[in-house]
């Protein structure tokens, strides 16, 4: 691998000024460069997360997609994903090739990079980014219980710090997901507190309404305010409250059904101009869909349908927001 110090080539400037024409706000270049449409009256550029394809082969997986009224694929390159890390180099062109076929763009993917000095990662990186990738999200991370918290932060706050030095090399923007429960960024302040190490240019949050309202409640809003310089990518899902086996736990819906206020959503990401890629995840039943499954329990077409009818929700409740 060759290090261009952090310079982005004429090629992949060009590659990210074309993604930012579909929306995509490009960190540390003049707004003027891309804001040609204003952001409230822009339609908006939805990927789907591929993993609810996984079912699917690469062409049949961007044709279904397209086919739906997709812009993308957030693409699984991981493990059991729809291409492996370790043969990256020679599957991630065969998936960008069937995306660029259908008319799908690559931008986003979803990985399980976070160590810096791993060799399979940086290729992983340099390999995506060459194809014409901007985002990725990173693997998750986990708060040691025999540590202080204060004393992981630091800790996370610096590999992040390095990996985003290895984002810049690649020009390829890193993004931590905020997920329920007990990982890191679950409660959004720690993620922010771990973040400021960064220079919040190459490394930020893909930031998750779900999950935040899961955790934030009805302080959702005070999570955002504090994360949304750090927000490079965002993801869409709902959920609502229910009593499964005697116990209370977050019950995946489709959008619009459960918790998540969207028109409050996204009315203060257009005032706070976040311009970022967006991922929708249908986390609800898609006969096994939903959870990546090679095989499903119900037909393609209503796998698809479902599917759709998110993305429909999705399209006009940001329209009227």
């Amino acid at each position: 691998m060759k290090d261009n110090q952090g310079k982005i080539s004429r090629r992949r400037f060009a590659a990210l000024t074309v993604c930012g024409a579909g929306g995509v706000f490009l960190m540390g270049l003049p707004q003027r460069l891309y804001a040609a449409v204003p952001y409230k009256e822009k339609e908006l550029s939805v990927s789907l997360f591929s993993k609810h394809l996984q079912f699917l082969d690469y062409d049949e997986m961007s044709a279904a997609a397209a086919d739906m009224g997709f812009n993308g694929l957030d693409l699984t390159v991981r493990p059991k994903g729809h291409v492996w890390p370790e043969k990256v180099v020679a599957n991630l062109p065969k998936a960008v090739a069937a995306m660029k076929k259908y008319g799908l763009r690559p931008q986003l993917m979803t990985t399980n990079v976070w160590d810096s000095s791993s060799a399979v990662h940086k290729t992983v990186l340099e390999t995506a980014s060459n194809l014409g990738f901007t985002h990725y999200r990173t693997d998750w991370l986990k708060y040691d219980e025999h540590k202080n918290l204060k004393d992981s932060q630091r800790l996370f706050g610096e590999q992040a710090r390095a990996l985003e030095l290895v984002n810049k090399r690649f020009g390829i923007v890193g993004c931590y997901q905020n997920h329920a429960g007990k990982n890191v960024g679950a409660p959004i302040w720690d993620l922010s507190t771990i973040l400021s190490a960064t220079a919040n240019e190459f490394m930020g949050c893909q930031y998750d309404i779900r999950h935040a309202v899961v955790e934030g409640g009805t302080s959702w809003e005070l999570g955002l305010r504090l994360i949304k310089p750090y927000v490079k990518s965002i993801v869409i899902k709902d959920f609502k409250w229910a009593k499964v086996n005697g116990k209370w736990i977050p019950v995946h819906v489709p959008l619009g059904e459960g918790m998540v206020d969207f028109n409050r959503y996204f009315s203060l990401l257009k005032a706070y101009d976040i311009q970022v890629p967006v991922s929708l995840h249908v986390e609800h039943d898609l006969g096994g869909a939903e959870r990546g499954a090679s095989t499903i329990n119900i037909s393609k077409k209503e796998v698809l349908l479902r599917i759709k009818k998110d993305l429909t929700f999705l399209k006009e409740a940001w329209k009227k927001a």
